[in-house]
């Protein structure tokens, strides 16, 4: 099964998690959860982990993947994030890895206090959205774009073959970090 945006690259999940500065006893939410990837890494690092997505099948999908690799502190709800999320427990830590009403969910983390908030974007409208809305409430960070590239056979040698690029936008609560 595949699903549309795909799992979150290794490398810039590597990038994503280290800005997220996850803790032991964390509650850590992945805002369009999608494979579960993140949520499955994240939950080695966390207490508990929230994984939402609106997509049934991403989280059938995220759910039968954390069940494969044997990860239990992660709870999977289906449903809009921005819904959702005034009902759940205080998070330490949120990613988004996707930008449906990305700017009324960076408000609710916002007024949270959420320590570290990691948002991934390929588009480069979603990209100026999240800049400018973090910056707006006072918890814009850095925003870090990370390019990868692997070796790849060509003839008798190997070139580079590039991955699209992914901006990593990091904020998070004020004097928090």
């Amino acid at each position: 099964m595949s699903l549309p945006g795909g799992p979150t690259k290794d490398e810039v999940m590597a990038v994503s998690l280290f800005k997220l500065d996850l803790r032991p006893g964390d509650r850590f939410i992945d805002i369009g959860c999608g494979t579960g990837k993140v949520s499955i890494h994240a939950a080695r690092q966390a207490g508990s982990v929230c994984a939402i997505d609106i997509r049934s099948e991403a989280i059938e999908y995220a759910r039968n993947e954390a069940e494969r690799a044997g990860v239990e502190n992660i709870e999977f709800i289906e449903g809009n994030a921005a819904d959702l999320i005034p009902g759940l427990p205080h998070p330490d830590a949120a990613f988004l890895g996707g930008s449906r009403d990305m700017g009324r969910i960076l408000h609710l983390l916002a007024g949270m206090d959420v320590r570290s908030i990691v948002v991934n974007a390929v588009k480069i409208d979603t990209i100026n959205t999240a800049i400018t809305v973090m910056r707006d409430l006072g918890i814009f960070r850095e925003a870090v774009l990370v390019q990868i590239s692997h070796a790849s056979p060509l003839g008798a040698g190997h070139m580079w073959k590039p991955a699209h690029p992914v901006a990593v936008i990091v904020g998070g609560a004020a004097g928090c970090s």
